[in-house]
């Protein structure tokens, strides 16, 4: 950014923030609208066909919580080595936060049209509606209340990868965002810091975000969310969404008019009873497929070594990388067992105390907006000369990317306990070890695993601007905060060096990729299993 904020009068200050955040919301809504268009359609050709589930659930299941964030560096190369500079940050920038946004909406969308009743897709068939008929009348309106209530978080999340990809891009004169509000907190946060100056900024992001929450996300709630619950509920005709209005119409002409019955072969088809047959074969040993596993990785690291890749520079690199890797995992978990102490009484004191919860979520839906990243060069500031200093911005940024997440995932959990638990638990007088261990603990912790696996994910996203922080971009390659080791600051370090270290990042990535799929393959998926099976009510 060309213009120094800091030296502006208050009118131009302002002037020039709602352009810089103006330009923000511009990539935030462009990643929205592509986020849509690919969710419904990978959404749809995942829910009807069983071929590509097979295939695409998976895939999605692995970049859900892969740290995305980490790859931004790469990503960055990529496109500017593509595209003119201007160009091609702002589109690594949007792309980046499409990543962000997509999966949960594309998972949205699958579980809306397979909640689709069979008998509509059978009349349908029957009738020979075309694909584009189905897709208009049956398949968007089936999905869109589950993609908008599942957009709405994925703006909060766009918004971290928003603020944190411009803030990043700022690390190289060659690698900078010109105008966004990441880039004007930057200049802000420099010291001097002007508090006012700081302030305004943040009262004008705010702004952004109520205004984008009440005049976008709750004009689609109103539309589809709250449309249908009315419908469920029987209260009114008027909120009916077309899916419905169309399977009703062709349900009267088919049963009136043919007189009829469906197909036999078509029903079991779309009901799906020929599963059992797959629940009937035996599943392989379990140490059969570890088997499997080691055979492929020692292969490969074998053609890897004759083929001369596996040598003492990559070796070297590879020590570097697993120290950093431990050193941001020791990071990771140790905030993340802060965010479960913080957030467990919150979210009991939410689900089973307060009669406001609604209120509450709405507020917290707000400050989830609010990126860490936005209040990251303050804090960098504030903490100057503390001998701590990197440790204690990598802590704080650490918990406020993941906590929301765990809130979250635990408040979503208590929408399947029975309405009468609450009577129940004050009629039999349940309180204080009981309460926790037959009542608060098994309604909470099946979110609490859920929001944990995405938390942590933001976690390890967040470290590539906690754990080291430069303004170089802005005012001549300072390093504002910067931890000893780290797997973000080595992904940092290896992009912003001359030149930039690409065999040090390209390791680093796979290292991060492989613990990252291990983890949810081995521990959380279980864990997870488990979980729904003891703790339910």
């Amino acid at each position: 950014m060309s213009i120094a904020l800091a030296a502006l009068p208050v009118a131009q200050l302002v002037q020039q923030l709602l352009i810089d955040t103006g330009v923000s919301w511009l990539r935030m809504l462009t990643a929205l609208f592509l986020s849509f268009v690919l969710a419904l359609l990978v959404g749809i050709w995942a829910a009807r066909s069983d071929s590509a589930g097979k295939i695409i659930l998976p895939i999605i299941d692995v970049f859900q919580t892969l740290p995305i964030l980490a790859f931004f560096p790469l990503v960055i190369l990529v496109f500017v080595a593509f595209l003119p500079a201007y160009i091609g940050i702002n589109t690594a920038i949007v792309f980046l936060i499409i990543t962000s946004m997509l999966w949960n909406m594309i998972f949205a969308v699958y579980e809306g049209v397979k909640t689709i009743p069979n008998e509509m897709i059978e009349v349908s068939e029957l009738y020979r509606l075309s694909r584009f008929q189905r897709l208009r009348k049956i398949y968007i309106p089936a999905a869109m209340p589950r993609l908008v209530e599942q957009s709405m978080l994925s703006w909060a999340i766009g918004l971290f990868y928003l603020v944190t990809s411009e803030i990043f891009s700022t690390g190289n004169q060659v690698y900078s965002a010109t105008h966004g509000i990441g880039v004007a907190f930057a200049q802000l946060a420099q010291p001097p810091i002007n508090a006012s100056y700081y302030l305004i900024g943040f009262i004008i992001f705010i702004s952004f975000v109520i205004a984008t929450r009440y005049l976008l996300f709750a004009s689609l709630e109103k539309r589809y969310i709250k449309r249908t619950e009315a419908q469920k509920s029987g209260r009114t005709a008027k909120y009916r969404f077309r899916g419905a209005l169309l399977f009703r119409e062709i349900q009267s002409l088919y049963h009136g008019s043919l007189g009829i019955k469906p197909r036999r072969h078509l029903k079991r088809h779309l009901t799906g009873q020929p599963a059992a047959v797959h629940l009937a074969r035996k599943e392989a040993p379990r140490w059969r497929k570890y088997a499997y596993c080691l055979i492929i990785i020692a292969a490969l690291v074998s053609i890897l070594y004759e083929s001369g890749y596996i040598n003492p520079t990559t070796m070297s690199d590879e020590s570097l990388v697993l120290a950093a890797l431990a050193a941001s995992f020791a990071r990771v978990w140790l905030v993340f067992f802060a965010i479960l102490a913080v957030s467990i009484p919150i979210c009991v004191y939410l689900i089973f105390m307060s009669k406001k919860i609604r209120e509450y979520i709405t507020v917290f839906q707000i400050l989830a907006s609010i990126p860490a990243t936005i209040v990251l060069p303050l804090i960098a500031y504030a903490f100057v000369g503390n001998p701590n200093h990197g440790e204690i911005v990598a802590f704080v940024i650490f918990f406020l990317s993941g906590i929301w997440y765990v809130i979250f995932g635990a408040i979503a959990s208590s929408r399947n306990l029975p309405e009468e638990l609450p009577e129940v638990k004050g009629i039999f007088h349940v309180k204080g070890l009981n309460a926790w261990r037959k009542i608060y603990a098994r309604a909470i912790i099946p979110g609490l695993v859920t929001g944990a696996v995405t938390g942590i994910a933001a976690e390890w996203n967040a470290s590539i601007v906690a754990e080291y922080f430069t303004n170089a971009g802005v005012s001549g390659s300072t390093v504002v905060s910067s931890v000893g080791t780290g797997i973000g600051k080595l992904l940092d370090v290896s992009v912003t060096s001359t030149p930039p270290d690409l065999l040090l990042m390209v390791i680093a990535l796979i290292n991060l990729t492989v613990m990252i799929i291990l983890i949810n393959t081995f521990v959380w998926k279980r864990f997870y299993r488990k979980v729904a099976d003891e703790y339910r009510i």
